[in-house]
């Protein structure tokens, strides 16, 4: 064998190792790719089904076992009464501040944090302090398996699903 040919085959091995090596790379983005999307779809889930299982509540506690007609009637506490512990909970709003760690699917551990506050209709983004009658729950969800990376800096990714609900009386 020649020093040409000797000099293709040197060629044509280091060519074959730069294409393994981006054939490997992009294995390896798309298996990111789907884990990341898997992580995000099971968050949004954990997060509605938190959501669905707020709303089977009363709106206070107030209302729980009769009508309230003016916003003065409404709890002006937000958060479980003295003595009530998850799971029975009764009203929306004794969901304030409460989290809990999810592990019960096999890919990862999440972790849930609900938040409680009034909102006005005409502002559903900005919490008032004073009772209205809306409530806005906001459910956020994160998982160590859930990073997302901006430059040098990897962070834990948030999943964060918030709804207003109302009270409604109908004379």
């Amino acid at each position: 064998m020649g020093t040409g040919q000797t000099m293709i085959t040197l060629f044509a091995m280091v060519l074959l190792s730069f294409l393994i090596l981006r054939v490997n790379s992009l294995f390896l983005q798309t298996n990111t790719t789907l884990y990341t999307t898997k992580f995000d779809v099971l968050a949004f889930s954990i997060a509605q089904s938190m959501i669905q299982e707020i709303e089977a509540n009363s709106f206070d506690e107030n209302t729980v076992s009769a009508a309230v007609t003016t916003t003065s009637g409404l709890s002006t506490t937000l958060g479980p009464e003295s003595g009530e512990v998850y799971p029975n909970f009764d009203d929306i709003d004794d969901y304030n501040n409460y989290t809990r760690k999810d592990s019960t699917l096999p890919s990862a551990v999440f972790n849930v944090k609900c938040k409680v506050d009034y909102v006005t209709s005409a502002a559903p983004d900005v919490a008032t302090s004073t009772p209205t009658w809306n409530k806005r729950i906001s459910v956020y969800v994160t998982s160590p398996s859930m990073m997302i990376s901006a430059g040098n800096v990897t962070k834990a990714d948030t999943v964060k699903i918030s709804q207003v609900f109302s009270y409604w009386i109908f004379k």
